[in-house]
């Protein structure tokens, strides 16, 4: 490791920025370093506009991958190296397009479990019953399961923030089940590797090779049952704070993003079409007298 790369490792541990920002961060920086074959602290303002264009137009990256790769490039400029001058009009972010997430319906969900198998089915399960992101779901320790409480602990999640999330009886029925076979120690969801939970993409192959198996049209990715936790929620009457704290949401704008796709709150509200008044039937063609 470079003293660069050291230095700016240090730079994010400092401020505790999680172990895949830091990693994310220092791949982006060094692939602009790569891009232009010197070390990134030679290069100035127009090669990092250079490289945005680069980024944008030959490499045709998605307005969040450019988003990773500017706030890389702007924290190593300002903090490792100390150059005020990377600011917003520098390194202009591009605009994001607003997409709303497919959601699967309560049925797809059931449909969809129905086809993961042993271990995987108790890990994607947990995610849609509690709503977890999958790197909080692998994370999970036996001893994070309250059944006396019915919650689940998460410890340091997304955003570093520890939270309880609802344990469902269900849920708790299917871990105990699956704890009587597995015996998990360290960690509920034990990976290959002796001492280390499961991958993330290990579930990510297994719900993959699910979804194949489901037939299902609409796409399926461990998100998409925390997409699918909120959501049912909100149809369910749960009200958006409360979706919040389960979600781990920091703003209360983030978790009202689910509110557009609900569709008691869609189609609450009787299109105006229907207050027209209906048009008077046309009396059918008088028929023409011969006798």
């Amino acid at each position: 490791m470079t003293p660069l790369r050291q230095r700016m490792s240090e730079d994010m541990q400092m401020r505790n920025f999680s172990l895949n920002t830091q990693l994310s961060y220092l791949r982006q920086v060094s692939l602009f370093a790569r891009y232009f074959g010197k070390s990134p602290d030679l290069l100035g303002r127009e090669d990092i506009r250079t490289y945005q264009v680069y980024l944008a137009n030959q490499k045709e990256l998605a307005p969040t991958s450019i988003h990773i790769a500017v706030s890389a490039l702007r924290f190593f400029f300002n903090v490792t190296l100390e150059r005020d001058w990377v600011p917003a009009e520098v390194l202009p972010l591009p605009k994001k397009p607003q997409k709303l997430p497919v959601i699967l319906s309560p049925d797809e969900v059931r449909h969809f479990l129905g086809c993961v198998a042993d271990l995987h089915h108790a890990i994607l399960t947990t995610c849609y019953a509690a709503g977890l992101h999958i790197s909080e779901a692998v994370q999970l320790k036996p001893t994070d399961i309250d059944s006396q409480r019915m919650v689940a602990r998460v410890e340091q999640g997304k955003g570093q923030k520890d939270r309880y999330v609802m344990l469902s009886p269900k849920l708790l029925e299917i871990l105990r089940d699956y704890w009587r076979i597995r015996r998990p120690e360290a960690w509920l969801f034990p990976g290959d590797r002796t001492g280390h939970p499961i991958s993330r993409d290990a579930v990510g192959q297994a719900c993959a090779k699910a979804h194949d198996l489901s037939g299902l049209s609409k796409p399926v990715t461990p998100h998409s049952l925390r997409h699918a936790f909120a959501v049912h929620l909100l149809e369910a009457g749960a009200d958006v704070r409360t979706i919040q704290l389960l979600l781990g949401h920091r703003s209360l704008a983030t978790t009202a993003h689910y509110l557009p796709i609900a569709t008691n709150k869609v189609c609450a509200t009787a299109s105006p079409f229907e207050l027209l008044p209906r048009p008077a039937p046309t009396p059918p063609p008088a028929k023409p007298e011969y006798f």
